[in-house]
């Protein structure tokens, strides 16, 4: 398999430094938080051979293009609308933070794989296979969603940094296949592509949803890894290296190939 790729500028910026030996740095991130800010300072100060975003082409032009129609089952419509509306609670866009990523590395001079499965064929897939009792539920849940306020969404992030191992496991008992198709067969795609892009460019740096750092470090081991949490970017508790690049006009392509 090959992770796809935005094409990078042909020049690097000329005060790129790049880390001793081997590293892989993954970065655990909240699709509804307002955090593109350090993950950009993070890129620079770090200067990888490669950043990994957890998108795949599609999720990257719907993205770069929000008025594009979709086509995705009712309840992941559903998800969608409160996501965003989670989004501008916090001051963000959704997925704002994987843009962020792409285009400081794009100004960086440093390459950018998409690594994620392909969302349209996964939930596709994954409504066909979903038994009826997690439908509903999955159903009931996204109507709730669209009522909870930031108050409880909040809540919820700080009972999952509390104990993520517990909050994963109630929710694969809650949504089994759910959970094996959004968290668990997604680790083994990003884990192995990140792998992947190590072997090419000795050193990674890769931004995920929070809720899959475990698996992922797992899967990865016993490679050389650093680890950033949500919370961590949340509170500006994260090693900080002081590079800087001024911003600038961004233009992104990008090519994906399968094998």
């Amino acid at each position: 398999m090959t992770c796809g790729k935005v094409a990078p500028p042909k020049e690097k910026h000329k005060d790129a430094k790049r880390f001793r030996g081997s590293m892989i740095i993954l970065i655990g991130v909240g699709h509804v938080f307002d955090i593109g800010a350090q993950i950009r300072e993070i890129i620079l100060g770090e200067m990888p051979g490669a950043v990994c975003v957890e998108l795949d082409p599609n999720r990257y032009y719907a993205l770069k293009n929000p008025q594009a129609k979709r086509s995705m089952p009712p309840t992941y419509r559903l998800l969608s609308i409160f996501q965003k509306r989670m989004a501008k609670d916090f001051g963000g866009e959704l997925g704002s933070e994987m843009l962020a990523a792409i285009d400081t590395a794009r100004e960086a001079g440093i390459p950018a794989l998409l690594i994620d499965a392909d969302a349209s064929v996964l939930f596709g897939r994954l409504w066909q296979e979903m038994p009826f009792k997690e439908r509903v539920l999955l159903t009931v849940s996204a109507l709730t969603g669209l009522f909870t306020s930031k108050k409880k969404v909040k809540k919820e992030l700080d009972k999952f940094t509390e104990n993520e191992d517990q909050y994963m496991a109630q929710f694969g008992k809650e949504y089994p296949t759910m959970k094996k198709a959004l968290i668990d067969d997604r680790n083994q795609v990003m884990a192995g592509r990140i792998a992947e892009a190590e072997a090419r460019y000795i050193n990674v740096l890769a931004v995920v949803g929070d809720g899959h750092i475990e698996g992922i470090s797992a899967l990865l081991a016993p490679r050389q890894l650093s680890v950033i949490r949500l919370k961590q970017l949340l509170s500006g508790d994260f090693p900080r290296r002081g590079a800087q690049v001024k911003p600038g006009n961004v233009e992104v392509d990008f090519q994906y190939t399968y094998r």
